[in-house]
């Protein structure tokens, strides 16, 4: 189906055109006509809202204060991208770090990052992977969220107490979308 190219559109193309005479150009040329001409999507049908990225990190903060654990908590929505991040006071400024990586690490492999570690032992069957993706984080403490459906929507991940106080605050923030 064809459909009328508004002048912003032409305008770009022309330009993007132009640019194109340099060869050396011709494949960032057709990479940006293809950018300026696709739909934009501003978030995917089974992602996180921030009301329950916000449900979420609430709940893990209560479960972590109630527990006397000085954490760093981070949520990532479907795609891994960080959705809401919080660190209690005197929580330890290396695990803001640690806690964004287990929720993404969480997501990317939608598993537990506890179950991942089992995995990535030496003679493991994905030994050093932690070495992928800038870096993930294959211990506990980040944990996939899942909807009512069962669908994953997101992470947490959460860094700062032992690695058996991480999963139990991560878990409990992630619970938290069911209720």
């Amino acid at each position: 189906m064809l459909r009328t190219i508004p002048k912003a559109e032409l305008l770009t193309i022309t330009i993007i055109l132009g640019i194109m005479n340099s060869y050396k150009h011709f494949k960032i040329c057709i990479g940006l006509l293809l950018i300026s001409l696709a739909p934009l999507h501003a978030q995917i049908a089974n992602d996180l809202t921030h009301e329950e990225a916000l449900k979420a990190l609430l709940a893990a903060k209560k479960k972590a204060e109630d527990s006397q654990v000085l954490v760093n908590i981070a949520v990532v929505d479907a795609g891994a991208n960080l959705k809401a991040f919080i660190r209690l006071d005197e929580s330890y400024l290396g695990s803001i770090d640690v806690a964004i990586k287990k929720a993404k690490t969480s997501r990317y492999f939608n598993a537990a990052t506890g179950d991942i570690g089992k995995l990535t032992q030496p003679g493991g069957i994905i030994y050093n992977i932690e070495h992928s993706n800038g870096g993930l984080i294959t211990f506990p403490g980040g944990v996939p969220i899942k909807n009512k459906e069962g669908k994953i929507i997101g992470a947490i991940g959460v860094s700062g107490g032992t690695i058996e106080q991480d999963h139990e605050i991560a878990s409990s923030g992630a619970l938290s979308i069911l209720k």
